[in-house]
């Protein structure tokens, strides 16, 4: 959905609206620390990179690697830089909805209303360098490789459906050298990197000081 001619009519409900980009390999924490920020800072919006994925219903747990999910191009980066640049500008989107059951995006959206902080979480949020232009404060999420995989195997058999072989064939065929191809060279671009995601407590207390001054 276009959502630029709807919106572009409405007056913007924010002014001076702050983009904070979290990013970090599968299962490094990210999502722990939205979660830690939300206990904290309550007042913002989220949203999920992994949202954007392009659809890919040819996929299942048998040719799992025929779609490489851990490449800048399985995202639809057009929409996504279209919608932080509505949301910086203080406009709703339309943000799409993703089924990582059957590889594909859901018909329904979620409208998603302004405010003066967005929390941009995903693999790969300082990649391009377009949408990276609009990020504010870019934090990096740095784990271990064996603990990311473990998360990523515990999340991919419970939350979608797939099988432990799947997993680690795609962990070792795309996932890991798409870490360090993609993902990884992005550290330089941080602001803040941040070991052990969600238990560095020091790191979480210095960084919702800082949110909390934003959205004052």
């Amino acid at each position: 959905m276009n959502t630029n001619q709807n919106n572009e009519t409405q007056p913007a409900k924010f002014e001076n609206v702050k983009l904070v980009g979290i990013t970090g390999g599968s299962g490094s924490g990210k999502t722990t620390i939205v979660r830690k920020i939300s206990e904290i800072v309550p007042d913002f919006v989220f949203i999920p990179q992994d949202n954007y994925y392009k659809s890919a219903e040819h996929i299942s747990n048998t040719n799992i690697t025929a779609f490489n999910f851990d490449h800048p191009e399985a995202f639809d980066n057009v929409l996504m830089h279209e919608h932080l640049t509505q949301l910086k500008n203080g406009r709703p989107i339309e943000m799409p909805q993703y089924d990582f059951v059957h590889h594909r995006r859901k018909t329904e959206t979620v409208r998603v209303e302004p405010t003066k902080l967005i929390i941009f979480e995903g693999i790969m949020v300082f990649f391009d360098p377009h949408i990276r232009e609009l990020i504010d404060l870019k934090l990096y999420v740095d784990t271990p490789d064996d603990i990311r995989f473990i998360r990523r195997l515990e999340r991919d058999m419970k939350e979608r459906g797939r099988t432990v072989d799947s997993v680690i064939q795609q962990y070792l065929e795309v996932v890991r050298p798409g870490h360090y191809e993609f993902i990884e060279p992005t550290k330089l671009y941080a602001d803040l990197i941040i070991p052990e995601g969600g238990f560095n407590e020091n790191a979480l207390q210095v960084l919702t000081s800082f949110l909390r001054d934003i959205t004052r």
